[in-house]
């Protein structure tokens, strides 16, 4: 028996076409986009018999052809310090598709909570010092599933009106939202799934709805520079370059992207994003690796590259994992390094290391679960067999 697809992350366009093959009026539709909108965005419904502005025949037939379900969530941690992390399985796409698995982080400070979404299912970048990049790419993730990300945060936390976070947990205490900010700083390069990214970020900053402004977005990107102007144009966010190395055979190391984009061509791509101003500046983030990248030499390196660069430098200490390679600098070398970024007059704030003790901190995501690698997955939902499936492997 099919699984009824969940309306759930879905754009106003894909709530009108659903809507549209229940054979509901064309003159109806856009009110009823509205209504629908209304309850799954801005109030969280999870069962249509609340959504009390639609009519019991509707309803009825809402329920019969389509759900509100969420990613299934496998785990959650919580750290020490309130950090939370959800593993989450999403529906599966296939009969050769178990679900997908991605990790979610939240964030919370007192004025503040981030959620620290992922975009695809693994990453095809193989940074050396990212844990992420050890597991192989899997698949894009759809719009919806962006999305459903933020639902699952705000559905756990009692991020919805009415409702109240979980005893003892961590939360803004201004009296706003718990969810207030996101970053695309999870599994995955953003500009790699461009158009599934940039419909669910319109989903995600619409007032009528769950309303996280456009400012409050930050898209980090490995440095994909033909996508960094379209980036700026069409979803409009704030954003963050992982840079990490200020000389292009370091950065073929730890960025190996950077063969195909050097530093150069990167960087002049940030200078010419659209709306970069000292009110909106770019955000480098580098990571600080003992013996590799934190000489007082590369921090000048790093004041030098930027010049002309409406920008802020996140230093972020090392996180470690099973298996890696480097070590964090010492602090007393990250207070030098962030000293002399701060004297040339950028923000160089450090990162405080968050979520350390549940692998939830930057560069540590990773699903556990071994998946069929994505050529084998799609072969086999083509008909190819194992032996073409080997074949072309080679």
């Amino acid at each position: 028996m099919p699984v009824k697809p969940s309306l759930v992350g879905m754009t106003r366009q894909e709530l009108r076409d659903s809507l549209a093959a229940l054979d509901i009026p064309a003159r109806e539709l856009r009110m009823r986009v509205g209504q629908l909108w209304h309850w799954i965005y801005l109030r969280g419904a999870r069962d249509f018999d609340v959504m009390t502005t639609i009519g019991k025949g509707l309803r009825a037939r809402l329920a019969e052809a389509y759900t509100l379900a969420r990613p299934e969530v496998i785990t959650e941690q919580v750290s020490r310090d309130g950090t939370r992390k959800w593993l989450m399985r999403m529906p599966s796409t296939s009969p050769f598709d178990k679900g997908a698995e991605i990790e979610c982080v939240y964030i919370p400070e007192v004025d503040r909570g981030t959620l620290c979404v992922s975009s695809q299912v693994g990453c095809t970048l193989n940074c050396s010092f990212c844990h992420t990049g050890t597991q192989k790419l899997v698949r894009n993730l759809t719009s919806a599933e962006i999305v459903a990300q933020v639902m699952v945060a705000r559905d756990r936390l009692g991020d919805w009106p009415d409702e109240n976070p979980p005893e003892g947990a961590f939360v803004p205490s201004d009296g706003g939202r718990f969810v207030t900010n996101i970053v695309l700083m999870g599994m995955g390069e953003p500009l790699y799934n461009f158009d599934h990214v940039k419909a669910a970020m319109d989903v995600v900053c619409d007032n009528e709805g769950l309303g996280i402004g456009r400012r409050r977005i930050t898209l980090s990107t490995s440095g994909v520079v033909p996508m960094i102007a379209r980036a700026g144009e069409e979803i409009g966010c704030m954003l963050a370059i992982s840079l990490h190395a200020v000389r292009d055979d370091l950065r073929d190391v730890l960025v190996p992207l950077n063969k195909k984009y050097p530093i150069a061509t990167l960087l002049e791509a940030c200078r010419t994003y659209p709306g970069v101003s000292n009110a909106k500046r770019i955000t480098f983030e580098y990571v600080m690796l003992k013996g590799v990248n934190d000489s007082e030499a590369d921090a000048r390196a790093l004041v030098r590259l930027l010049k002309g660069i409406p920008a802020k430098i996140n230093l972020i200490p090392f996180n470690p994992w099973p298996g890696s390679q480097y070590e964090c600098s010492d602090w007393e070398t990250i207070e030098r390094f962030s000293q002399i970024v701060f004297d040339a007059g950028y923000a160089s704030p450090v990162r405080t290391p968050r979520g350390r003790d549940i692998l939830a901190a930057c560069g540590q995501l990773k699903s556990e679960t071994e998946k069929l690698r994505a050529r084998a997955r799609l072969m086999l939902e083509s008909g190819i067999g194992a032996e073409g499936m080997f074949s072309a492997a080679e």
